[in-house]
């Protein structure tokens, strides 16, 4: 009640353009794409990485406003381009490092389209120069590049299944750990509390989803930003550790979530902690992914 009275006082505007209204308008949310595929050395043969945008424009504007301008009323817009993305994630065969048993097919809600785009350019890719490769991620395999877009934006979430569908697999999501200091700062684990907004959704929808806080970062740890590859490996050695209260339930496909993939570091030491623990990591999913 207090809130609704609050907004009709002050409205809230996008975190994006400044649109009165919600956090995040309509048209500023279509920049989360299809997920789509990202190779980075660390992770190439390791685990699957999947991002929903580049980090620029529209994206990198939600989410600094999100993660360092205090606004945690994103959260569910946020939260929900993540369940989007994960009720057609491609998690079959292969998909990550196996620690205990084979993969099974992908937790996704049949009939389901891919996403938000099908394969299509991510929102505001530039066309690579003649001769010349497109750069960043690249489209899921399997997935034509003409698919058509669903007919709305949260066609994934709410299209129903056939009644002769089976239950897809459960999911557990696993949030990448933040320092202590920063999250206190930002109120609390900020991934942690996308995942949970992504579970309540993908759980209202019939897909099994649960949160699973197995990952820590120590103290010790020193903030990311601008540091190269090696110095993010060493950072995060012996520093990132996985947490026994929080591992994720048995019979649960585990994807790891983060906010951005830079180097592919922190993707990977996620992986292998979770991997020593005996998890099976079925794919990491961002909401970004620089360069």
């Amino acid at each position: 009640m207090l809130k609704r009275l609050f907004d009709l006082l002050i409205p809230s505007r996008c975190a994006a353009c400044g649109a009165r209204g919600e956090p995040c308008c309509a048209r500023c949310a279509q920049v989360w794409g299809a997920a789509r595929e990202v190779v980075r050395g660390p992770t190439a043969g390791l685990v699957r990485v999947f991002a929903l945008a580049r980090y620029r424009g529209v994206g990198r504007k939600l989410l600094i406003a999100y993660k360092e301008r205090g606004r945690r009323d994103l959260a569910p817009s946020l939260g929900r381009a993540l369940a989007e993305a994960l009720a057609v994630l491609p998690l079959g065969a292969g998909s990550g490092v196996e620690a205990g048993g084979p993969a099974v097919g992908p937790p996704r809600l049949a009939g389901v389209s891919a996403g938000r785009g099908g394969t299509r350019a991510w929102a505001g890719d530039a066309p690579a120069e003649q001769g010349e490769a497109p750069p960043g991620p690249r489209a899921v395999p399997g997935q034509p590049s003409d698919s058509p877009a669903p007919a709305s934006p949260a066609d994934a979430l709410h299209r129903p299944p056939p009644r002769t569908a089976l239950p897809p697999q459960a999911l557990c999501l696993v949030p990448a750990p933040s320092r202590p200091s920063a999250a206190r700062v930002r109120g609390g684990p900020h991934i942690e509390r996308l995942a949970n907004e992504a579970a309540s959704l993908l759980t209202a929808q019939g897909i099994e989803a649960v949160v699973a806080p197995a990952l820590e970062l120590a103290a010790t740890a020193r903030d990311a930003v601008g540091l190269g590859r090696e110095q993010r490996v060493a950072n995060l050695a012996g520093r990132l550790r996985f947490r026994e209260a929080g591992r994720p339930p048995p019979d649960h496909r585990i994807v790891v979530l983060d906010d951005v993939i830079t180097t592919g570091a922190t993707a990977a030491a996620c992986t292998r902690a979770l991997t020593a623990a005996g998890c099976t990591v079925s794919a990491v999913l961002t909401l970004l992914a620089a360069g």
